[in-house]
């Protein structure tokens, strides 16, 4: 119970503060507390309940224009993801996504600049809509590309959370449709509650404290760990870790 606590508040707090990193932050560890797919569906509610806590205080940052061209482009990625969700290996899905994740932020930490354009807006929004429902993780490409293009931090959170109502909400749909649900999951969700609206209240904060230069930084580290996260666990899968031991 007491990891369980320390594993919302801080994933609850960093989701607040950047618009980014429940999913980073608290399935590795979850994992460690709950079966697979129990997991990945509190990660999946918590999100959607922070993201409906949050927008609408935040309506007037969301860029309305990228918002509908996010949401159009992940409709259409969405269903490629269920089939490598179906379909292909995962892990070995995750191994090239991990690969590509490290190469990308690495290329941004030294300055790759990203020019936005409808056409990119778009594919960015299918990317998310396909890591969403093959590995429950929308937000890399997001990162990636608001990184890119040097997008301002209000900006950033606000359309975030904007488009995590929506692709949240049809990951649910998805997982309780294909991988079914049970009562551990929505208690457990339920007794998160509290723990996710002090989370919102430090998340406020903590938002107020970071200029861009420590916000994009911290963008970098989230980047970084869902990269070296996502490569560790096609390791696991593959059987290499245990392999080198």
């Amino acid at each position: 119970m007491i990891m369980f606590v320390i594993i919302i508040l801080v994933a609850s707090v960093l989701q607040t503060s950047t618009g980014f990193g429940f999913s980073i932050m608290a399935t590795p560890f979850l994992l460690l507390l709950f079966h697979p797919h129990e997991a990945i569906q509190i990660n999946i509610i918590l999100s959607l309940l922070i993201s409906v806590l949050l927008v609408w205080n935040m309506k007037e940052d969301i860029d309305l224009i990228l918002l509908k061209r996010f949401i159009a482009g992940s409709i259409v990625g969405v269903p490629f993801g269920l089939f490598i969700f179906l379909q292909l290996d995962i892990a070995a899905f995750q191994f090239i996504v991990s690969i590509l994740l490290l190469l990308l932020t690495l290329l941004l930490i030294l300055r790759l600049r990203i020019r936005a354009t409808s056409t990119r807006d778009f594919f960015v929004g299918g990317l998310s809509g396909l890591l969403t429902t093959s590995i429950g993780m929308p937000g890399p490409p997001l990162l990636l590309y608001f990184a890119g293009t040097g997008s301002n931090k209000r900006r950033i959170r606000a359309t975030t959370l904007a488009f995590y109502l929506f692709i949240y909400l049809i990951s649910l749909i998805t997982q309780m449709t294909f991988a079914g649900t049970n009562q551990t999951i929505w208690m457990s969700s339920l007794y998160a509650i509290p723990i996710v609206v002090v989370g919102l209240f430090l998340g406020q904060l903590m938002f107020k404290l970071l200029n861009q230069r420590l916000f994009r930084i911290i963008t970098f580290i989230l980047l970084s760990c869902t990269g070296f996260y996502l490569l560790y666990e096609s390791f696991v899968v593959f059987g290499w870790i245990s392999a080198c031991r």
